[in-house]
């Protein structure tokens, strides 16, 4: 064992003992020379069996965790073999594992697991995204540990594992029964991020009720056979990722992610109460159509319309003025006709993303439009019948998603609809961009990250083409204008935030500045040709960009002149 106060390898000082396993001791250190804490974790050599296995344990933690970046996971910077023993040195995570919670304080808050549940879909999502793919496999409460400020740390990557391709299933069987997942134990093919979706609900399962799932009973129930005051619609999603067959799952942590943010959506009452609304709303114009007295019909010069019909409601929401009349109509022509895109892709177009930015009561709003049921069948289910309406539908969304979520973005549920966009009905250029949106998006959670060399672990070479690539030709023809000044905002954004990173990966000056040119060309010919007057929405965009690219070119003239 190390002994308190001695120094190892020169620089790590051994402060006290903070944990004990079955072969392993885990204790705080102290960098002198850096003022930084790290955990070293001694590992005891011996000639058994159990210590190979741990050995490679080992060297398979220490391979992946080496390579990758994330808030919510460890870093570990140095192995050293020392006096009979091998030392890990990883970072420091202050707090307690959720089982030490769970144990301790019993269920925990439906509140606090949420949040916990979707750092894990973004760490995990992270951990998917990899090339290939790195498969968890041994998600539970004693993995993940609670930093004082509320974020998770998955710890201990010793069953993780890449996923191939060429595999029918695991060569070795690991996880911890109760937790893992049918397929991790043989016979029912190999584990994919599916098998991570189920340890998830069993998680959140365990943090809930408080029952291990790996003790007797040995079996999962519903969580409101426990506690009636759950969440029905949390219940309905731990039941979806515990599902026995990976295809009745679902089948990527973005989707996990989305129904965690809207849970609240799946609830029976809150449906009903929506339903509800819909249905009054629907009843209360049909009367003014056939009355001819409410001010829809006043205001949409309809009066001549005797029935209820998906063209009126169209036809009123691109006359009105007001916003919320806009939506209503909007929303009421998708009740009529959810199999048709064109409701869908207005509102988004021409009422949500009216001011640039789409928030996330309007994401709700959305959400609750493609879950409402018609004949047995979702709003969704019923728009994709149209293929080609639902992948233009699924790229806008993704757009907006990507650009305008809450005003900064979110690149993951960009990523989910671009990746449904993708069925080869949008033109090239549309099929191109949702691939090359999609890609960017993982960029972003690599972007700025730093290995131990302090060097960036990103391509910002890779990332620069993406761009250039997103730019290309004829947007505002191809989509619309307000879709083109927000990409050629961005790409200007991008370049003064990133110039020297993009020099630095052989992006030349001139090919940034090649690049503010043509979009600077672009708006020229596609956006002020003069055909029409840009609206509110667009003139707003165009002050934007022009700040933006003269803050680039204020960047590449200070690079330039070093």
């Amino acid at each position: 064992m190390l002994e308190i106060g001695s120094v190892i390898d020169g620089k790590y000082k051994i402060l006290n003992k903070i944990g004990q396993g079955g072969m392993s001791t885990v204790y705080l250190a102290m960098n002198e020379r850096a003022n930084k804490q790290w955990a070293i974790k001694e590992i005891r050599k011996c000639d058994t069996e159990e210590f190979e296995i741990t050995v490679k344990s080992i060297k398979n933690e220490t391979e992946m965790l080496k390579n990758l970046s994330h808030p919510n996971l460890p870093s570990i910077v140095d192995i050293i073999d020392y006096e009979g023993s091998i030392l890990i040195v990883m970072d420091y995570v202050e707090g307690n594992t959720l089982h030490m919670a769970v144990t301790e304080y019993g269920p925990q808050s439906q509140e606090y697991v949420i949040e916990w549940a979707k750092q894990l879909c973004n760490v995990l999502g992270y951990l998917h995204s990899q090339n290939p793919p790195i498969i968890y496999r041994d998600l539970k409460p004693a993995n993940i540990m609670l930093k004082p400020d509320g974020t998770i740390v998955l710890i201990d990557f010793g069953t993780a594992r890449r996923y191939k391709v060429e595999n029918i299933e695991d060569t070795t069987c690991l996880g911890t029964r109760g937790y893992a997942a049918p397929e991790q134990f043989g016979g029912y093919g190999q584990t994919d991020e599916r098998t991570d979706i189920y340890c998830l609900g069993s998680t959140m399962y365990h943090l809930l009720t408080g029952k291990n799932p790996s003790e007797p009973p040995f079996e999962m129930y519903p969580i409101r056979y426990w506690n009636e005051s759950f969440s029905q619609g949390l219940e309905k999603i731990i039941l979806k990722c515990t599902q026995l067959d990976p295809e009745k799952r679902y089948q990527n942590c973005a989707e996990v992610l989305y129904d965690l943010e809207h849970y609240f959506e799946l609830d029976n009452t809150y449906r009903r109460a929506e339903k509800i609304k819909v249905a009054c709303f629907g009843a209360l114009m049909f009367m003014s159509l056939v009355t001819g007295v409410g001010s829809f019909m006043v205001k949409s010069n309809a009066k001549e319309q005797t029935d209820e019909s998906f063209e009126s409601y169209i036809d009123y929401a691109e006359k009105s003025d007001e916003v919320m009349d806009k939506e209503e109509a909007y929303l009421s022509a998708i009740n009529l006709e959810p199999s048709k895109a064109d409701a869908y892709i207005s509102l988004l177009d021409k009422v949500y993303m009216e001011d640039g930015v789409f928030s996330a009561e309007e994401a709700a709003s959305i959400r609750q439009c493609l879950i409402t049921s018609k004949n047995k069948s979702s709003y969704e289910e019923l728009l994709q019948e149209d293929e080609e309406g639902y992948a233009l539908f699924a790229y806008r969304l993704g757009i907006d998603y990507f650009y305008s979520y809450e005003g900064t973005g979110n690149k993951q549920q960009a990523a989910y609809w671009f990746k449904k966009a993708q069925n080869g009905l949008l033109n090239d250029a549309q099929t191109e961009r949702a691939k090359r949106l999609g890609s960017i998006s993982s960029y972003y959670v690599n972007l700025g990250a730093m290995d131990k060399t302090g060097d960036s672990q990103a391509s910002y070479g890779k990332y620069w083409k993406d761009l250039v690539a997103v730019c290309d030709g004829n947007i505002a023809k191809i989509d619309n204008k307000t879709t083109a000044l927000i990409i050629y905002k961005e790409m200007a954004s991008q370049i003064a935030a990133n110039a020297e990173k993009f020099k630095a990966d052989d992006v030349s000056i001139d090919e940034m500045e090649m690049q503010l040119l043509n979009i600077e060309k672009h708006v020229k010919s596609d956006i002020k040709n003069g055909d029409s007057k840009n609206t509110d929405m667009e003139t707003q965009l165009l002050q934007e960009l022009e700040t933006n690219i003269a803050k680039a070119r204020q960047v590449l003239t200070l690079i330039e002149n070093q």
